[in-house]
């Protein structure tokens, strides 16, 4: 493909990516001077009419829409056998990508992204498109911070009749309730997705996670997310009310529309808390409980339920008067509290003095240990008269601790113990070290048979680019990173590469070459040769005649091309004219296209003026044929037309005459 010009305009570079159905290039716009991304759909289906119909509706539903925040579709084609789509050339990282090498997002940077996919979702509901396959692959992240909405191959106008179903065809960890269960869709199935996005940029996880699609998709209809601040504890409760009413089971309790959705993450940006409330009044409790050490208040500003399960919307009033109990309640818990605390205060100091006074030794405070190392500790437990020794020692390990620092003390710092205490502390082993596993073979898996053998291995999978392989069935794996039996750890990554099916490869012109040129060249590209022999009466010997398949046709790299090599004209039957006269002898034979020559010879057995003999029974078209007509059974002599030619007497006395007048001897 690279170096192909596409419509007479668009030069195709090098290869960018590779998805399911396409594959996409850079490229050049030769009239405009740009660059381009060129999307091609790949040979297997370019000859499908359905893949044909949403490629060409991908174009077409995409180059309608004008944002900022969607990437432009400029162009689309057919040449030859492929069709394209040249589209604005993005420069950054998908949203995935992101997440994956830095983790959980700044809610800030988490609302403006979210705002920006808002936005554009705006503009493609306004145009009755649906996107359906809203995920972070699909978002690409510029240098300047700004995102670019990507792929609409799967997006459907409302009233597009090129599928009657409602299919799942987005991807099982963003797709919607109503995606998976294949009911209606409209604009808040787009919104569900986003939601799931924020909540995976917000989280550094997915909400739902399975062994396979199918599990994940159900757990979309019957589990409810756990709330994101109970993953990231960094995680504002007015962001996590906005992702988890986008989240919502039920389309109706979903934000309505992607303008709405996109006013309301404005209005938290900008600090106006009271316009965030009010936007997600409509949210449940969060079904699961909070984790330890997290207050119970987490989601105490969504509406509660009613007894029947369902959600009734809050009015201001109602929700004013539940903020208020809530203070209450709060303020009554914190006085109780601090006077409880107090009272043990007064107890433990009580205990101390007389602890001290009954024993006789002084109570110090116990320093901070935690992140030293053993003699550290040890030095720091006898400084300042503290007078205290290390006690059991034990060792775990740690992730976020370094190998041979303490992770825990007791008692703990700041606690007061007597002189002479000692101090118990956990050193850390460092990370703990993955189990060793041997990789195993994924080829001719399917991406979620991959997926399935490597989770039985504790390792993660990740698709790679799409290789060409005539021997592997399309989709199914065809090479890996590690290789199958080499060692890894648990946790690794192993890359997989789907076949794209054999390479085609556009069979060269050599027509005309010498058989040697010819097969160079054939072999040069990929192709194996085979050779036959023919006949030609307009192509020169040894040349080649033709090839199979014809030059400029595509066919798979490795296959065998067939070329036909001339011999030369082809040699004809020449019509047997002994005993003819010789008049009726040239005749016959410059009919069928020969010349004729005659040469005259003594015969006592045939009459004169008869063909004796002739000189070939076959020869090429258009040669000269020499026959001998008898002259009587006298002297001989020989004629031609002009030719001379040798005769032979039977009696050993030989005149020659020719009618050119020129004498030859004969022998």
């Amino acid at each position: 493909m690279a170096e192909r010009v596409l419509g007479g305009r668009y030069q195709v570079l090098d290869k960018v990516g590779a998805g399911g159905m396409a594959t996409v290039y850079r490229g050049m716009d030769q009239v405009l001077g740009r660059t381009v991304a060129i999307k091609t759909m790949l040979p297997q289906y370019a000859t499908d009419p359905s893949f044909a119909a949403r490629f060409k509706q991908e174009a077409q539903a995409a180059a309608a829409l004008n944002s900022p925040y969607i990437v432009s579709v400029y162009d689309w084609g057919k040449d030859g056998d492929t069709y394209y789509i040249i589209m604005e050339y993005l420069r950054g990282t998908d949203l995935k990508s992101g997440i994956r090498k830095h983790g959980a997002l700044d809610c800030k940077k988490v609302a403006q992204i979210g705002s920006q996919i808002a936005q554009a979702l705006s503009v493609a509901h306004d145009h009755d498109i649906i996107h359906r396959d809203i995920k972070p692959q699909n978002i690409m992240v510029q240098p300047s911070g700004n995102i670019k909405v990507m792929d609409f191959g799967i997006a459907r106008a409302k009233n597009s009749h090129l599928t009657t179903d409602n299919s799942v065809l987005g991807t099982a960890h963003y797709v919607s309730p109503e995606q998976t269960q294949g009911k209606p869709l409209g604009p808040t199935t787009d919104l569900y997705s986003l939601g799931i996005v924020m909540y995976e940029a917000a989280t550094g996880r997915v909400p739902f996670d399975g062994d396979n699609a199918v599990t994940v998709a159900m757990k979309q209809v019957t589990e409810q997310p756990v709330p994101p601040s109970q993953i990231n504890p960094n995680v504002d409760p007015q962001i996590e009310a906005i992702i988890l009413k986008c989240m919502q089971k039920d389309p109706k309790d979903r934000f309505q529309t992607a303008d709405e959705l996109y006013h309301t993450l404005h209005d938290y940006l900008a600090g106006r808390m009271q316009a965030v409330n009010n936007a997600t009044a409509m949210l449940p409790a969060a079904a699961t409980k909070p984790l330890a050490g997290r207050g119970s208040n987490v989601t105490q500003n969504m509406s509660r339920a009613q007894a029947t399960g369902r959600i009734r919307p809050q009015s201001a009033t109602e929700q004013a008067a539940a903020e208020e109990e809530d203070r209450q309640k709060k303020h009554k818990r914190n006085r109780a509290l601090a006077i409880v605390g107090v009272i043990a205060g007064i107890a433990l100091v009580a205990l101390l003095v007389m602890a001290a006074l009954g024993s006789g030794s002084k109570a110090y405070s116990v320093p901070n240990l935690l992140g030293l190392t053993q003699d550290e500790a040890s030095a720091m437990l006898t400084s300042d008269g503290h007078n205290f020794t290390i006690g059991n020692v034990t060792q775990q390990y740690s992730s976020s601790v370094e190998e041979g620092k303490i992770i825990e003390q007791t008692p703990g710092a700041g606690r007061t113990a007597t002189e002479g205490s000692k101090i118990d502390i956990v050193v850390s082993k460092g990370e703990e070290p993955a189990a060793s596993v041997t990789v195993p073979d994924l080829t001719n898996c399917t991406p979620s048979e991959a997926q399935e053998l490597l989770n039985k291995y504790g390792l993660k999978g990740q698709a790679g680019d799409s290789v060409y392989d005539a021997n592997i069935e399309v989709g199914h794996v065809a090479q890996q990173e590690p290789a199958a039996g080499s060692d890894a750890k648990a946790g690794d990554t192993i890359t997989y590469h789907l076949s794209q099916g054999a390479e085609q490869v556009s069979v060269p012109n050599v027509v005309g070459d010498s058989q040697s040129d010819a097969t160079s060249a054939l072999k040069s590209v990929g192709f194996s040769v085979s050779v036959k022999q023919s006949s030609s009466s307009s192509v020169e010997k040894g040349l080649v005649i033709s090839t199979d398949p014809s030059a400029g046709i595509s066919a798979d790299k490795g296959s065998t091309v067939t070329i036909t090599v001339s011999t030369g004209p082809a040699s004809v039957s020449v019509p047997n004219v002994v005993g003819y006269k010789e008049s009726d002898a040239k005749e016959e034979l410059e009919r069928v296209g020969f010349s004729v020559s005659v040469t005259t010879e003594t015969s006592s057995s045939v009459a004169k003026g008869k063909v004796i003999s002739q000189s070939a029974t076959s020869a090429t078209a258009g040669s000269t044929i020499t026959i001998v007509v008898s002259s009587g059974s006298g002297s001989s002599s020989n004629s031609n037309s002009g030719t001379s030619n040798n005769g032979n007497s039977s009696n050993g006395e030989n005149s020659n005459s020719n009618t050119g007048g020129t004498s030859n001897t004969s022998n």
